[in-house]
Protein backbone atom coordinates (compact mmCIF):
# COMPACT_ATOMS: atom_id res chain seq x y z
CA UNK A 1 0.00 0.00 0.00
CA UNK A 2 1.35 3.42 -0.94
CA UNK A 3 1.78 6.13 1.60
CA UNK A 4 -1.04 8.41 0.27
CA UNK A 5 -3.42 5.45 0.26
CA UNK A 6 -2.45 4.61 3.85
CA UNK A 7 -3.02 8.23 4.92
CA UNK A 8 -6.40 8.30 3.16
CA UNK A 9 -7.39 5.05 4.85
CA UNK A 10 -6.33 6.37 8.28
CA UNK A 11 -8.33 9.57 7.78
CA UNK A 12 -11.40 7.62 6.66
CA UNK A 13 -11.20 5.32 9.69
CA UNK A 14 -10.74 8.31 12.01
CA UNK A 15 -13.81 10.08 10.60
CA UNK A 16 -16.19 7.13 10.82
CA UNK A 17 -17.09 7.77 14.48
CA UNK A 18 -17.78 11.43 13.63
CA UNK A 19 -20.53 10.51 11.18
CA UNK A 20 -24.04 10.95 12.59
CA UNK A 21 -25.55 7.66 13.62
CA UNK A 22 -29.21 6.86 13.35
CA UNK A 23 -30.80 5.42 16.46
CA UNK A 24 -33.90 4.17 14.65
CA UNK A 25 -34.48 0.54 15.58
CA UNK A 26 -35.47 -2.00 12.91
CA UNK A 27 -38.88 -2.52 14.54
CA UNK A 28 -39.64 1.21 14.16
CA UNK A 29 -39.09 1.35 10.40
CA UNK A 30 -42.26 1.69 8.36
CA UNK A 31 -42.92 -0.71 5.48
CA UNK A 32 -43.73 2.15 3.10
CA UNK A 33 -40.42 3.79 2.07
CA UNK A 34 -42.14 7.10 1.28
CA UNK A 35 -43.70 7.30 4.76
CA UNK A 36 -40.40 6.24 6.32
CA UNK A 37 -38.55 9.02 4.46
CA UNK A 38 -41.13 11.54 5.70
CA UNK A 39 -40.81 10.20 9.25
CA UNK A 40 -37.02 10.53 9.09
CA UNK A 41 -37.30 14.10 7.84
CA UNK A 42 -39.68 15.06 10.65
CA UNK A 43 -37.57 13.21 13.24
CA UNK A 44 -34.54 15.21 12.13
CA UNK A 45 -36.37 18.43 13.06
CA UNK A 46 -37.35 17.32 16.58
CA UNK A 47 -35.11 17.67 19.64
CA UNK A 48 -34.61 14.82 22.06
CA UNK A 49 -35.86 16.21 25.36
CA UNK A 50 -33.37 14.04 27.25
CA UNK A 51 -30.23 14.65 25.15
CA UNK A 52 -31.05 18.34 24.42
CA UNK A 53 -28.98 18.95 21.30
CA UNK A 54 -29.63 15.75 19.39
CA UNK A 55 -32.51 15.03 17.11
CA UNK A 56 -34.79 12.18 18.07
CA UNK A 57 -33.48 10.38 14.99
CA UNK A 58 -29.96 10.33 16.51
CA UNK A 59 -30.86 9.70 20.15
CA UNK A 60 -31.07 6.32 21.88
CA UNK A 61 -33.10 7.68 24.81
CA UNK A 62 -36.42 5.91 25.48
CA UNK A 63 -38.32 9.20 25.15
CA UNK A 64 -36.77 9.77 21.71
CA UNK A 65 -37.96 6.29 20.69
CA UNK A 66 -41.47 7.13 21.91
CA UNK A 67 -41.42 10.36 19.89
CA UNK A 68 -40.20 8.53 16.76
CA UNK A 69 -43.04 6.01 17.15
CA UNK A 70 -45.54 8.84 17.70
CA UNK A 71 -44.40 10.58 14.50
CA UNK A 72 -44.81 7.33 12.57
CA UNK A 73 -48.26 6.74 14.10
CA UNK A 74 -49.40 10.19 13.00
CA UNK A 75 -48.10 9.64 9.45
CA UNK A 76 -49.76 6.21 9.18
CA UNK A 77 -53.00 7.83 10.44
CA UNK A 78 -52.86 10.14 7.42
CA UNK A 79 -51.45 13.35 8.90
CA UNK A 80 -49.38 15.60 6.66
CA UNK A 81 -45.82 16.47 7.74
CA UNK A 82 -47.02 19.83 9.07
CA UNK A 83 -49.92 18.25 10.98
CA UNK A 84 -47.68 15.60 12.57
CA UNK A 85 -45.14 18.25 13.57
CA UNK A 86 -47.89 20.51 14.93
CA UNK A 87 -49.29 17.61 16.98
CA UNK A 88 -45.90 16.93 18.58
CA UNK A 89 -45.31 20.65 19.26
CA UNK A 90 -48.79 21.02 20.78
CA UNK A 91 -48.16 18.05 23.05
CA UNK A 92 -44.54 18.77 24.09
CA UNK A 93 -44.15 22.50 23.51
CA UNK A 94 -42.05 24.47 21.06
CA UNK A 95 -38.85 23.46 22.87
CA UNK A 96 -39.06 20.14 21.04
CA UNK A 97 -38.16 21.90 17.76
CA UNK A 98 -34.45 21.94 16.91
CA UNK A 99 -35.05 25.14 14.92
CA UNK A 100 -37.62 27.20 16.85
CA UNK A 101 -39.96 29.54 15.05
CA UNK A 102 -39.25 33.24 14.77
CA UNK A 103 -42.47 34.51 16.29
CA UNK A 104 -44.26 35.13 19.56
CA UNK A 105 -42.14 34.85 22.69
CA UNK A 106 -39.22 33.50 20.64
CA UNK A 107 -39.02 36.80 18.77
CA UNK A 108 -38.18 38.50 22.05
CA UNK A 109 -35.37 36.00 22.64
CA UNK A 110 -33.98 36.45 19.12
CA UNK A 111 -33.99 40.24 19.42
CA UNK A 112 -32.83 40.51 23.07
CA UNK A 113 -29.14 39.80 22.35
CA UNK A 114 -28.59 42.50 19.73
CA UNK A 115 -30.70 44.98 21.72
CA UNK A 116 -28.58 44.38 24.84
CA UNK A 117 -25.42 44.91 22.79
CA UNK A 118 -26.75 48.19 21.39
CA UNK A 119 -27.90 49.35 24.85
CA UNK A 120 -24.50 48.49 26.35
CA UNK A 121 -22.74 50.42 23.59
CA UNK A 122 -24.99 53.43 24.19
CA UNK A 123 -24.27 53.36 27.93
CA UNK A 124 -20.51 53.09 27.31
CA UNK A 125 -20.62 55.93 24.74
CA UNK A 126 -22.58 58.18 27.14
CA UNK A 127 -20.19 57.41 30.01
CA UNK A 128 -17.10 58.24 27.95
CA UNK A 129 -18.64 61.46 26.61
CA UNK A 130 -19.64 62.70 30.04
CA UNK A 131 -16.24 61.85 31.44
CA UNK A 132 -14.49 63.78 28.68
CA UNK A 133 -16.76 66.79 29.11
CA UNK A 134 -16.10 66.76 32.88
CA UNK A 135 -12.36 66.80 32.20
CA UNK A 136 -12.75 69.70 29.75
CA UNK A 137 -14.70 71.83 32.23
CA UNK A 138 -12.19 71.40 35.09
CA UNK A 139 -10.93 74.75 36.40
CA UNK A 140 -7.28 75.54 35.57
CA UNK A 141 -4.73 75.46 38.39
CA UNK A 142 -4.05 78.63 40.31
CA UNK A 143 -0.49 79.95 40.62
CA UNK A 144 -0.17 78.51 44.15
CA UNK A 145 -1.47 75.13 43.02
CA UNK A 146 0.89 75.09 40.04
CA UNK A 147 3.86 75.94 42.32
CA UNK A 148 2.91 73.18 44.78
CA UNK A 149 2.54 70.66 41.94
CA UNK A 150 5.97 71.54 40.57
CA UNK A 151 7.50 71.02 44.04
CA UNK A 152 5.87 67.62 44.35
CA UNK A 153 7.01 66.52 40.90
CA UNK A 154 10.64 67.59 41.55
CA UNK A 155 11.00 65.69 44.81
Amino acid sequence: MTRPAAVAMAVAVALVPAAPASAVQPDEVLADPVLEARAREISGELRCLVCRNESIDESNAPLARDLRLLVRERLVAGDSDAEALAYIVERYGEYVLLRPTLGGANLLLWIAGPLMLIAGGAVAFTYVRRRRSAEDTAAPLTADERKRLDEILRS
